[in-house]
């Protein structure tokens, strides 16, 4: 369903709702944390015209705007989601590779720490802290659990 907030959003920076803006802005609000190869295939189920670059064009003139933000979540391509909708941490499980999601507050003394230290106001959305989830972390033989080891 076509969001009045993102035509309105466009149209007051002096942008239009195109078809393809309105193709990639759906399928990153259907897919959530998606790569643009992912948001290719879900743009292509309607419009079997569109290629790779219109994709990643589209996308970083919606980061620009502020209607959509990224992240890094390993080695791969970055991850998009609606800006509006996901202010927080990625949490990503080196073992299952499941992405947890954590307020931003969370990491609060830790930014702060950062400003008051070296001047640096970070923006903590756009990476990955990598480690273990719970039930990997309950899964590891007991002589593993408790020693803080996060590099399998």
């Amino acid at each position: 369903m076509v969001s009045t907030d993102w035509q309105t959003d466009l149209r007051n920076r002096g942008y239009r709702l195109t078809p393809q803006r309105q193709l990639v802005l759906e399928a990153v609000d259907k897919l959530e944390h998606s790569t643009p190869e992912d948001i290719l295939t879900e743009v292509r189920r309607t419009a079997g015209g569109v290629n790779i670059s219109t994709v990643y064009r589209t996308l970083e003139l919606l980061e620009e705007l502020g209607l959509v933000s990224h992240a890094h979540l390993g080695h791969g391509a970055p991850t998009y989601h609606l800006a509006e909708r996901h202010q927080h941490l990625h949490l990503m499980c080196r073992d299952c590779e499941k992405v947890l999601e954590a307020d931003l507050d969370v990491a609060e003394p830790f930014a702060a720490q950062l400003r008051e230290s070296f001047g640096f106001d970070t923006d903590m959305r756009h990476f990955a802290i990598f480690g273990r989830c719970a039930d990997c972390a309950g899964a590891a033989p007991p002589s593993a659990r408790g020693t803080g080891d996060t590099t399998t």
